[in-house]
């Protein structure tokens, strides 16, 4: 009898728990079982396993072979398996020695003829593997990407055999990880959209404080162009904030990205394709939006149960998947960039051509967006449909986003320094103590919220939107000015 342990990892979202595969060799009817609550990919690892192994040139065990993966009580799922299992049997048969797999995890889906493939979910091992100062076994196809991980140091091959060599040797070739990448992304310049001053003024304040924004307009207004333009003016990510998306983009089997998401999901898309779901509790457009922009186009038109999943994340920063498989958190600081058409025609308030929806039909189609979804937004922006001769002219108009992004950036770094976050993100207390007010522009902003029946939370989110406007104008204490603008960018009661 003989037995050999590998280590591996599992996948339980954004988290990959150690797993120790375990083989062991018994006389007997030769058999292959393999315990430890294994989904139906890791148990027909069985053929793979043996198929790659004999198209290697090494011998598969003619014994009675069990295979555990422990701990018992975390479910094990996808190709992931099939290398640590492979080299157990080897290991446990004699034909590899204990040392090639000492202090190394493995991963990787074999092919039948010995080659290695990749999994998803496999940042988030290695991640955990280099804090643990191991060395990670893989397959070679993705490796120079995972290799960009700081710190981590990866033994790649392109197939079985190789890897095994490569085990064996004393010096193995091995990445080390030293830094991400830069970030890059191609986005369109303010300058290059041409007129709507006002909402690129609102845009730049939504993004210096890191407020969600609404956008109301008739077709062909700018509303698209501008919400894509958006990232062009955000300060570039940290590290830890590339890490964070690379690690949701993973999960989904999906390449990185080294710029700041933009996700625009279609009006049909379902509540697990926005929130998060699945039999495996998978993120969705809120997390792959993460540290970034999520633009909803044609905001009336998502079913109204869908668009109320927003708002635990919208607050929160966060959201729970909760599946009877187990529950996994998945980060979801987001800015929302919402658009909509004043009616179902576009044409309310317009000149020409004139409404034909009835204020019936105007009143049914604004409210398929909630009250307190609404309450969330903390600007909203009226658009106008620009005249004729300005969309004609080449002349780039107002400032680059170049010019802009510096100011954001500036701000940015006020808030941070005064209070760790931005301004969208404080709680009550924090907010009253950073936009404290001097008694007369406090009474009058009482005042003003009374008149304008205000709830609880709209009085908050002007504050923050007013503290955002005094860090832009470097200005120490909010201002009546600064609470005025704030107050315009709030709807009207007769407009929720």
């Amino acid at each position: 009898m003989s037995t050999a342990t590998v280590l591996s990892r599992a996948s339980a979202g954004l988290q990959a728990p150690e797993v120790r595969v375990e083989v062991h060799l018994s006389p007997g009817l030769p058999g292959f079982t393999i315990v430890g609550l294994p989904e139906s990919t890791v148990r027909e690892a069985r053929e793979r396993v043996r198929s790659a192994l004999i198209t290697s040139y090494f011998e598969w065990p003619d014994h009675r072979i069990t295979v555990s993966l422990a701990p018992a009580e975390i479910r094990k799922g996808g190709g992931r398996f099939d290398l640590p299992i492979a080299l157990g049997l080897l290991t446990a048969s004699g034909q590899l020695t204990p040392q090639a797999t000492a202090n190394r995890e493995c991963y990787g889906e074999l092919g039948l003829d010995g080659s290695l493939r990749p999994t998803a979910g496999m940042l988030a091992a290695v991640q955990a593997a280099t804090a643990q100062q191991r060395v990670c076994a893989l397959p070679a196809t993705g490796a120079n990407t995972l290799a960009q991980l700081p710190g981590s140091r990866l033994i790649a091959a392109p197939d079985l055999l190789t890897l095994c060599a490569e085990l064996k040797s004393k010096t193995p070739a091995v990445l080390s990880g030293s830094s991400l990448p830069d970030q890059s992304g191609s986005y369109p310049d303010f300058c290059d959209i041409q007129g709507q001053v006002a909402a690129k003024r609102a845009l730049e304040i939504a993004a210096s404080g890191g407020h969600h924004l609404l956008m109301t307009g008739p077709p062909g207004a700018g509303k698209t162009l501008l919400a894509s333009a958006m990232p062009s003016i955000l300060p570039t990510c940290t590290p830890q904030a590339l890490l964070e998306q690379w690690l949701i983009r993973d999960v989904l089997g999906l390449e990185p990205t080294w710029c700041r998401p933009f996700r625009a999901p279609h009006h049909s898309a379902t509540g697990a394709a926005l929130i998060g779901g699945g039999a495996n509790a998978h993120p969705g457009e809120v997390s792959l939006a993460h540290q970034g922009i999520l633009f909803l186009d044609e905001l009336p038109e998502f079913s109204p149960r869908v668009l109320d999943l927003l708002r635990q994340p919208m607050e929160q920063g966060t959201v729970t998947i909760a599946r009877a498989r187990g529950a996994n958190t998945y980060p979801a600081r987001f800015q929302l960039i919402a658009a909509m058409n004043p009616c179902p025609c576009g044409n309310a308030g317009q000149q020409e051509p004139p409404c034909r929806c009835s204020s019936e039909l105007v009143s049914r189609y604004q409210n398929r967006v909630s009250g307190p979804l609404m309450d969330r937004i903390d600007i909203h922006i009226g658009l106008e449909r620009q005249q004729t001769a300005a969309l004609l002219t080449h002349q780039a108009q107002g400032e680059h986003s170049a010019a802009i992004k510096a100011r954001v950036a500036s701000s940015w770094q006020r808030q941070w320094d005064r209070q760790g976050c931005l301004n969208a993100h404080l709680d009550a207390r924090a907010l009253l103590l950073h936009c404290s007010l001097e008694t007369p522009v406090r009474q009058w902003f009482e005042d003003a919220c009374d008149r304008l029946q205000l709830s609880a939370r709209s009085v908050h989110r002007t504050l923050k939107v007013a503290r955002t406007l005094a860090d832009l104008a470097e200005a120490a204490v909010v201002g009546e000015n600064h609470l005025l603008e704030g107050l315009s960018y709030r709807p009207r009661p007769h407009d929720k």
